[in-house]
């Protein structure tokens, strides 16, 4: 696999290395000492298939408070999709900076997400699905978003949007200094489960 670093710390690129031959090809999808020598996550504990009926199919941006770290593995295992992450950590140098990638079935690429990031995807085809691999368990009372039009991300999306669910159009506008109070003062009450999850 190629792991390809981008400017947000933490979010890479990762790309197959097939072995191809006259049948086809063979590649690896994960590896858990590959991504331990990237220093990434390599205790999945979840993982889950999102279907997308229409194009322009917009989810996000999502992500869940501390003391959950997940991080994700998201790959698109049909059609297309524009990914985005959404660096949420206050002490980053790339703080509410954002990284787009095209996921595509045919190019098997994927991106890894670390804890701390929100992440959103706009589908470019019609029936587009996406693989998720997660770090931490899915908790409802942590779950949170912000709007993916907010102007303080400044996200140009590649199509309009076409399909969204209500609670994705209507998070409130995001305030830099209530987030970043939130998620310190949550952070420092849940020191040691931090450190676990980012081994």
């Amino acid at each position: 696999m190629k792991f390809l670093a981008t400017d947000l710390a933490g979010v890479f690129v990762i790309e197959i290395e097939p072995n191809v031959d006259h049948r086809g090809f063979f590649a690896r999808l994960w590896c858990e000492d590959e991504f331990g020598q990237h220093g990434l996550a390599t205790d999945f504990v979840q993982s889950s298939v999102c279907h997308n009926g229409l194009k322009g199919t917009l989810r996000g941006l999502h992500f869940q408070w501390p003391p959950c770290r997940e991080a994700k593995l998201v790959r698109c295992i049909r059609g297309s999709v524009y990914d985005v992450v959404v660096d949420l950590r206050p002490d980053s140098a790339t703080f509410t900076q954002h990284f787009a990638v095209v996921l595509d079935s045919e190019k098997h690429n994927a991106v890894y997400v670390p804890a701390g990031f929100a992440h959103a995807y706009q589908t470019l085809e019609h029936n587009s699905d996406l693989l998720y691999m997660m770090s931490d368990f899915y908790r409802p009372e942590l779950s949170d978003g912000f709007r993916y039009d907010d102007s303080a991300f400044e996200i140009t999306w590649p199509l309009p949007v076409e399909c969204i669910a209500e609670r994705d159009k209507l998070y409130p506008d995001f305030n830099p200094e209530e987030y970043a109070k939130r998620y310190t003062t949550l952070g420092k009450n849940s020191h040691s489960l931090f450190s676990k999850s980012t081994r």
